[in-house]
Parts: C-alpha cells; structure tokens; sequence
C-alpha cells in the first residue's frame, strides 16, 4: 500500500547523534527512572531508537547476560563480512576448478 504524497513531505530527514548524546539519553531510562516515552519526548526522538540505545547500554552494563554488548555486536559484524568474502572466493575456485576440470579432458 503506498503513502499519500502528504506523508512523505513532513518525513524527517535521518539525524545522527554523538555517543554523549545516546549515553546522556540511556542515563535517563535507565539510572533516573523515566520511561522510554517520556525521555524520547523530552528529547525529541523516537521511542524506537531510544528503546534500542537502552537495550544495548543494558546488555553492555550486564556484560552480556541481557544481550550482545558493543564488543559482541562489532565481532559478530565482521566475522559476517569475513564469512560473506570467503563464500565468494570458494564459489570463484569451484568454478575454476570446474572449468579446468572440463578443459584437461
């Protein structure tokens, strides 16, 4: 189902913010007692991207028992791109193994 044009103009351009930023945000959920609604209106954000920063500034604090910590999550992203770049050179040397094969006939 598509939107109504009027939709796309009020759309928010995507912001970017400092880790200070996100930490000051956390600290309010987590260590002053408001809940995600209330500092994401406070703040001018979405109670998504506030709810994500809060779940993993917990998994970090827990180191781990709640969640991936940053560490966990940066290790899991590379070893995915490692894995994704060795997948495509063994289907490089299956095919070049499969043509030499064909050609020593």
């Amino acid at each position: 189902m598509s939107r109504p044009m009027a939709d796309q103009s009020t759309r928010r351009a995507r912001r970017q913010f400092t880790d200070e930023f996100k930490a000051s945000a956390v600290r309010l959920v987590l260590d002053e007692g408001k809940t995600v609604g209330a500092a994401a209106r406070d703040l001018d954000l979405t109670e998504t991207a506030l709810r994500d920063w809060v779940k993993r500034a917990r998994a970090d604090r827990t180191q781990g028992r709640t969640g991936l910590t940053t560490a966990e999550r940066e290790e899991l992203a590379r070893l995915r791109k490692e894995n994704r770049i060795l997948q495509e050179e063994r289907d490089i040397l299956k095919k070049a193994a499969a043509f030499f094969a064909k050609q020593s006939r």
